[in-house]
């Protein structure tokens, strides 16, 4: 296939470029998530209101003094409830009836007049008409920022994630060749034990099973970008092991999808409810069938069943478009893992990636400003189980499988990878941030203590960088500067 010759770009939209390749709006995003949450004493709190606990679209109201009950949304578990109108003060209303006293109800400030659930009979005309405020939710859950950006829009990016996964499935992908893929998958396997391991070992020798099991999986995860971006600065863009550790990140991010929605449901899981992803998936494929070719279509209908679907089984709804991606009319080969010359594809899948890379890494940026924040006296037992689990588990892992590998199934590595390589590159994959971060949160409830001290280990699991640029050091191990293949957009 011939490829259209790419603009030249001017001075002022080379830095604009820079920020999507690099995937640097996720780390300005993340540095000034710390900031803010650390700029003074009271900056956190702000920072947590903000994010976690203010509610768009906040409305006073003014409600008729004859009119009883009145609507009242509850703040927190948006609920919807009814609640009788009042005009008396506050001391009125914690008095009379508390016929919501075991509802959880959070009651609203004193307006001028008011308006308390479980309030007596209304007092007309003894004074100004009676408000309340009214804040939007969806489905019944507050609509709050960190709602919108970790369970809506970060299904885009999970999206794009499993379109790659998806992709290096056919013919000429990664995965396709079982020959060629054993060794990565062992790996990756590998990659995935050390960590759950050393993670899950440390909570039992330290006597923090009960508070902390719950976050075995938060180190397995493997960032692509990043590390793919350190491995190419530590062993040049041609190097073999390139490809290498991009496959078993892969299969890596794979299992991440698979743990996130098995292990990490947002309640108990309600399997009737995933018949709407089904419907969504035969949607998608009746769509296909009928040659439908925009995009939109899949998101628009078969995307927004299935998302529901996973929002109302429980399972964590950001994975809720991956069960329509492989029916996305595609092209039937994969020209390499995250290869810039399917941008020129003009399959219904491509486009989707096309027109949603650049939007996916502000969301990124969006996501690091909305879960990064935490004080940075947060490190506690979390933070060094995590790292544990990363810089030793992952490393660990990926030798010890890749070893096993090699002796009791034949397998190989590729030409010009040996194991000090593969040290090197297992150290590499324990850079965690943004699948880590997401486990957090969704292993821990955002009001657990130990939330902010596991966040901080997916932080602190950039140091990873800087250890395998000196393990290389150490080892004298060669960079190949060429490029060896088309690959040269990095994605999470």
């Amino acid at each position: 296939m011939s490829h259209p010759p790419q603009p030249v770009l001017s001075r002022d939209e080379r830095p604009i470029k820079f920020l999507f390749e690099n995937s640097l709006f996720l780390i300005l995003g993340t540095v000034a998530a710390l900031i803010w949450a650390n700029w003074s004493s009271g900056s956190l709190r702000s920072y947590d209101h903000f994010f976690h606990r203010f509610q768009l679209k906040e409305m006073i109201v003014d409600i008729p003094a004859d009119q009883k009950p009145a609507l009242h949304t509850d703040l927190e578990n948006g609920l919807v409830h009814h609640g009788a109108t009042a005009s008396g003060d506050a001391a009125q209303n914690s008095s009379s009836g508390d016929a919501h006293a075991n509802d959880g109800q959070e009651i609203q400030p004193a307006l001028p007049d008011p308006v308390a659930a479980g309030a007596g009979e209304s007092t007309v005309g003894a004074g100004p008409a009676p408000q309340t405020k009214r804040r939007l939710s969806i489905f019944q859950h507050p609509l709050t920022w960190e709602f919108i950006i970790n369970d809506i829009l970060m299904a885009f990016f999970f999206a794009i994630a499993a379109k790659e996964v998806w992709e290096s499935l056919l013919p000429g992908g990664a995965l396709h060749n079982p020959l060629t893929a054993a060794m990565p998958l062992v790996a990756t396997l590998g990659g995935l034990i050390g960590p759950v391991t050393i993670y899950l070992a440390g909570c039992w020798i330290f006597g923090r099973w009960d508070s902390h099991a719950q976050g075995w999986a938060i180190p397995c995860a493997t960032d692509i970008a990043f590390s793919y971006l350190a491995a190419r600065l530590i062993f040049g863009a041609g190097h073999p092991v390139i490809a290498f550790l991009l496959l078993l990140a892969i299969a890596d991010d794979a299992a991440g999808l698979f743990i996130l929605a098995i292990f990490y449901p947002t309640d108990a899981i309600d399997w009737s409810q995933l018949w709407l992803a089904g419907l969504g998936m035969g949607l998608a494929f009746g769509l296909a069938r009928l040659r439908v070719h925009s995009f939109w279509w899949y998101l628009a209908i078969p995307g927004a069943l299935s998302w529901l679907g996973f929002y109302w089984a429980h399972l964590h709804p950001a994975l809720g478009l991956v069960p329509i991606i492989p029916f996305l009319p595609h092209a039937g080969t994969d020209l390499g893992t995250f290869a810039i010359e399917e941008l020129n594809r003009n399959d219904t899948l491509s486009e989707f990636e096309a027109w949603w890379k650049n939007p996916v890494e502000i969301i990124l940026g969006r996501f690091g400003l909305a879960n990064a924040g935490v004080a940075l006296s947060s490190m506690g037992m979390g933070t060094f189980l995590v790292l544990a689990g990363l810089l030793v588990g992952k490393p660990l892992g990926i030798v010890l499988f890749t070893k096993l590998g090699q002796r009791f199934l034949g397998l190989k590595l590729p030409q010009g990878i040996g194991m000090p390589e593969i040290f090197v590159m297992g150290i590499i994959a324990s850079i965690g941030f943004t699948v880590a971060l997401f486990m957090s949160t969704a292993a821990f409830a955002p009001s657990d203590p130990e939330l902010p001290t596991v966040k901080m280990g997916a932080l602190l699991s950039f140091v990873s960088a800087i250890l395998a640029w000196i393990a290389a050091r150490l080892l004298k191990l060669p960079r190949i500067v060429a490029p060896a293949s088309p690959v040269s957009r990095p994605f999470h």
